[in-house]
Parts: structure tokens; C-alpha cells; sequence
């Protein structure tokens, strides 16, 4: 999920959705997947997306329901998927389970006492993204032809390099990793009310007077999702020691620390594994009748949740030209 104290040192500014009509946004898929899985979890009861063999898919109802702001202003998704995780996010991989496990115990508290308010709020904290997510998730898109990218590793990193090579306008995703993915404009607040937040990469070392490389040297100093950051060292710190010493090597150096494979860390983002097989389109065609009759028929979802966002789905592509679905 990223070091959230690099908001501090991000260039961010609002950006009305009618400036970004007819755009392409590179959405790190897990990502907006978690946030809409874990919302409606929350506010929705869990009859109206359970199966009758007892299968949750909760996320069907996320996406149906945040779908529509792209196509509602004009924006075209691509969903990347992450694919094989690396090795030195072994030990976060291992905390979010055992933050999961602990929520867990605390849920079958709540509902034994009783506590349905509490309840729900836990039942959202401990939701992990099942092979079944995954792949209704994916059909559910190939049924509404949004374009799906399958990423080597970090789908947040493949979404950067093809943001960089031109290929798509925007990244979307709620982490601030994509700075250090290189990513030149960022998309936040997709999944929220209002206009999104625009993050922008070459005003941030502007800002601050780096480079992408020191950028990331100031982020491993700090801390990020393969590395525990040195103690006492926030945003300010890093920025300050970076620009005296210059790289992460010589501030470890000059305060006698260590940082375990800091080489790869920094390769992991200026220079992450990445694919070219991908195909970015605009001209989608959503069957949404075969859509609706994916989730509601063949995964049992109440159709009242997602009737309205199937609603504005129809439309949206209407309005904007797309209304080529058989």
C-alpha cells in the first residue's frame, strides 16, 4: 500500500472530471478492487452478494457501482493486474495476514456481543482478494470490454511505464508509490464523491529539488512496502539528507545504518518488470445485458443493488457515442 507520508511530498491538486474527458487512466486494478470490495462490504449486507453455495462476491457489486464514474466523464479504464509478488514484500504480505488474523478474532467478538455497527466495520477490514474476486472481476470486465493488462510483478508499476511510454494519459490508484513508479500524472479519488486529485511527478522533484532517483532514495530512507524506514526519519529528514549527501548510499554512510537490499529496492522502482503485450482501445463496446445477467443470474447478486449502476452504465455509453453493444 506505500508510505502515505509521501503525500506530504507529493505536487497534488483537484482537477474537475471535465478536464479529463476523453482520456485513458491505467487503474492499478488491486488497488481500486480492495477499496470498492472493502466499501461494500461495509455498507452492504452480505445476503445481497452471497451465493447459494455460500460464495461472497462483493466485488461485483464494486465494480458495477464504480464503473460508471469512467464512463460517465468520458474515461476510458484500463484494469492492471498485479502479477507475481516479489520476495522482498514477503514480510508486508506476512504483517497484512497477521493484521487480518487479528481483525478476524475481533469480528467473531463483535457479532457474539452482538455489535453489528462494530461488525460490519471488521468484516471490511478483513477482506483479502480471493482467487474468485479475481477472476469474476476479470469476466465481469471482458463482459463490458474494459481492457485488462496482466503485469509481471507490480501492477501499479506496469501502469506507470505505460503512462510513461504514452500509451494511456493517466495512472490510477489511491498509493503514492506511483511517484516513485515514475508515473507522470496520477489519478487519486477515483472510488470518492467530487472531483479526483491530480498528482504530478515532474512538478514533485521540482518541488523539492531531486531527482527520480534521489526521490526514491528519500522513500526507501523513509520507508515503503519492501523495506522498514530508518527510525526518526520522516519526509523533511529524508528530503534534507538526500540533498546534502546526494544518494541513499553515502546518508547510510554518514549515519551508520544499513537497509537490506536498499540495490534491489531501488530497482524495483526506477527500473520494475514490465510488459509490452498489452493493448490499450477506446472503442469499447459493453454487452451490459450480459453483464447484468453475469452477476445477478449466474453469481446470485441482489439485483436491486447493482440495478442502478447498470442504469447509468447503459447511459453513460449512450451519451458518449458508445452505444455499439449487441
Amino acid at each position: 500500500m506505500g508510505n502515505a507520508d509521501l503525500r506530504s511530498l507529493a505536487a497534488i491538486e483537484d482537477v474537475a472530471f471535465e478536464d479529463l474527458e476523453g482520456s485513458v487512466v491505467a487503474v492499478d486494478a488491486h488497488n481500486w478492487l480492495y477499496r470498492y470490495l472493502t466499501t461494500t462490504v461495509k455498507f452492504t449486507a452480505d445476503g445481497k452478494y452471497t451465493t447459494s453455495d455460500g460464495e461472497e462476491v462483493a466485488n461485483l457489486v464494486g465494480v458495477v457501482q464504480g464503473l460508471p464514474k469512467f464512463f460517465e466523464h468520458d474515461l476510458t479504464p484500463v484494469f492492471v493486474f498485479d502479477g507475481a509478488v516479489t520476495d522482498l514484500k514477503d514480510d508486508e504480505v506476512e504483517k497484512r495476514r497477521e493484521q487480518r488474523e487479528r481483525y478476524e478474532a475481533e469480528l467473531e467478538e463483535a457479532r457474539e456481543a452482538g455489535d453489528s455497527v462494530r461488525a460490519a466495520k471488521l468484516d471490511s477490514r478483513t477482506q483479502r482478494l480471493t482467487d474468485t474476486i479475481v477472476e469474476t472481476t476479470r469476466e465481469l470486465l471482458g463482459l463490458l470490454d474494459v481492457p485488462v493488462v496482466d503485469a509481471p510483478a507490480e501492477g501499479e508499476g506496469q501502469a506507470s511505464y505505460m503512462a510513461r511510454q504514452g500509451d494511456v494519459d493517466y495512472v490510477g490508484t489511491e498509493d503514492y508509490d506511483a511517484l516513485l513508479f515514475g508515473a507522470p500524472f496520477t489519478l487519486r479519488q477515483l472510488t470518492s464523491k467530487g472531483d479526483p486529485e491530480l498528482m504530478d511527478f515532474e512538478a514533485t522533484l521540482a518541488d523539492h529539488d531531486l531527482t527520480w532517483e534521489q526521490l526514491v532514495d528519500a522513500a526507501i530512507l523513509m520507508g515503503t512496502d519492501f523495506n522498514e524506514g530508518i527510525a526518526g526519519i520522516g519526509p523533511k529528514t529524508a528530503v534534507t539528507e538526500i540533498r546534502e549527501h546526494g544518494t541513499l548510499a553515502a546518508v547510510l554512510d554518514a549515519r551508520g545504518e544499513h537497509i537490506e537490499h536498499a540495490d534491489r529496492i531501488q530497482r524495483l522502482f526506477l527500473d520494475p518488470a514490465v510488459t509490452d503485450d498489452y493493448e490499450v482501445r477506446t472503442d469499447l463496446e459493453p454487452d451490459v445485458d450480459a453483464a447484468r445477467r453475469f452477476v445477478t443470474g449466474e453469481w446470485e447478486v441482489d439485483a436491486d443493488e447493482v440495478a442502478r449502476g447498470f442504469e447509468r452504465i447503459e447511459e453513460s455509453v449512450v451519451q458518449t457515442g458508445l452505444d455499439r453493444w449487441s
